[in-house]
């Protein structure tokens, strides 16, 4: 992986089969230590994507910071360009098998996010996010 100075990673950094990184136009990837990002994972930046220390992947996890613009319907969607934003994932956080994380996205320190949610907006530190009967609910964190 080649991208000069658009991406930045800390020690132990690992990634299993499958792992993938688009960095286009101004984007940038800042990766924190200790990261895990388990099978078939991928980040594509066009705006700016943080991921704090110690934060653990399952398997087919997307991270995009960007979306197709679609509000001129004369005009196919293709040819409309992108809206860029950015996506930050705090530190100790796991992020379960077959989660999206879209553009504007703020999770926390210490959070879970379930196994197949799409992530969009904020998630406060210490929360697991989960989809339960077709609803997503958030869940505060009990510590000893």
């Amino acid at each position: 992986m080649i991208y000069g100075k658009r991406f930045h990673h800390g020690k132990r950094f690992q990634f299993r089969k499958g792992f993938s990184l688009g960095i286009e136009g101004q984007g940038h990837v800042e990766v924190g230590d200790d990261c895990f990002f388990n099978n078939y994972c991928s980040i594509v930046s066009q705006g700016n994507i943080k991921i704090g220390d110690g934060t653990i992947f399952g398997e087919n996890v997307k991270i995009y910071d960007h979306n197709h613009r679609f509000n001129d319907i004369t005009r196919p969607i293709k040819v409309q360009g992108y809206s860029v934003g950015t996506v930050e994932i705090g530190n100790h956080c796991w992020i379960g098998s077959n989660v999206t994380i879209l553009k504007g996205t703020k999770i926390g320190d210490n959070c879970v996010i379930g196994a197949g949610c799409v992530v969009s907006g904020e998630i406060p530190n210490g929360m697991i996010l989960k989809q339960s009967k077709n609803i997503f609910e958030k869940i505060r964190i009990i510590s000893k």
